[in-house]
């Protein structure tokens, strides 16, 4: 999955569900603030599938379990 596609999806899903999206530059990764919960994405063109829902996993709190297989 490209990493411009995890990130639009994020984005969509946070204005659906009303929430806060925020995205900041650290050295090497792109810090990611979705309502209360925050993570990192790596600065490569191609994310894995695997490590894309391990991602999308991370905001579970902020979605619901699964919300990115939907």
């Amino acid at each position: 999955m490209k990493r411009r596609d995890v990130i639009k999806k994020l984005k969509a899903q946070a204005k659906a569900a009303g929430l806060t999206y925020e995205e900041y530059e650290l050295t090497n990764h792109t810090g990611i603030r979705i309502g209360g919960t925050a993570s990192t994405l790596a600065r490569h063109s191609e994310i894995d599938d695997v490590t894309a829902g391990k991602f999308f996993d991370q905001f579970a709190n902020e979605f619901e379990k699964g919300w990115w297989r939907k």
